[in-house]
């Protein structure tokens, strides 16, 4: 029996098709601040909630690189999506992992992923959501600022980036989200001044504090000049009479 020949439009109706019946999958990547982990050219890992730390397959190599911020600074939050899905971003912190919030609840629509929530005003754990909302491919890499609270300080935090995914297929693990996350310190700056806002009023930059002064003389150093003045006179005396 003579098998059928591969024409060009059969291979390119063949591949339609399985395209068709592939699951779509959306993916990203962030650039800052930096991953808590080695991503691959895709972001991964990226599917396993809260940080991709799960992902069947592909353990995370974490970096041990940590980004420092202030109390209350807008940061810049730099992403790539590498394969197109519709959606939208949010943004969370929290002391740990464990204590991110959980990925929303999805209303099934055409597809299982059909869409969420957003919140349009946040609270911690929660800084944003709803961030660049899109349903045709974003133009390469993009940029978010998020404001953090003024009263909230950590040491190695964590930083989430999640990715919402409409007419998606379910993620296992993962469900209709992607992932990423990052470590962060967010402390004062430090006063590297002498004197500064710490030193006492009065006392010039580099003093230890305290004493009077004298024109423009400290204490420490008018006794020694008041014992020269006096021995001057004493001799002056002496020579009149």
């Amino acid at each position: 029996m003579k098998r059928p020949s591969l024409t060009p439009s059969l291979i390119t109706a063949s591949a339609a098709l399985l395209l068709s019946a592939a699951p779509a999958r959306a993916h990203f990547s962030i650039q800052q601040p930096a991953s808590w982990a080695a991503q691959d050219r895709l972001g991964n890992p990226q599917k396993s909630e809260p940080c991709g730390q799960a992902d069947p397959g592909q353990p995370a190599q974490p970096t041990g690189a940590v980004t420092t911020y202030r109390p209350g600074q807008t940061i810049t939050i730099d992403l790539t999506e590498t394969v197109f899905h519709p959606g939208h971003y949010r943004v969370s912190i929290a002391q740990d992992m464990n204590s991110l919030p959980a990925d929303p609840p999805v209303v099934p629509g055409d597809t299982p992923c059909g869409s969420t929530t957003i919140n349009a005003n946040p609270t911690l754990p929660l800084l944003a959501d709803g961030l660049l909302v899109h349903s045709s491919p974003l133009s390469g890499p993009q940029s978010v600022q998020v404001q953090l609270p003024q009263d909230f300080t950590c040491d190695k935090c964590t930083l989430q980036i999640t990715q919402f995914m409409s007419n998606h297929a379910i993620n296992n693990p993962g469900g209709c989200y992607y992932h990423h996350c990052a470590t962060v310190t967010i402390a004062p700056p430090s006063d590297g001044g002498t004197g500064g806002d710490g030193g006492t009023p009065g006392d010039a930059p580099g003093s230890s504090g305290g004493g009077c002064q004298l024109g423009g003389v400290s204490g420490t150093a008018a006794a020694p000049a008041a014992g020269l003045l006096m021995l001057a006179l004493g001799l002056l005396r002496r020579r009149r009479a």
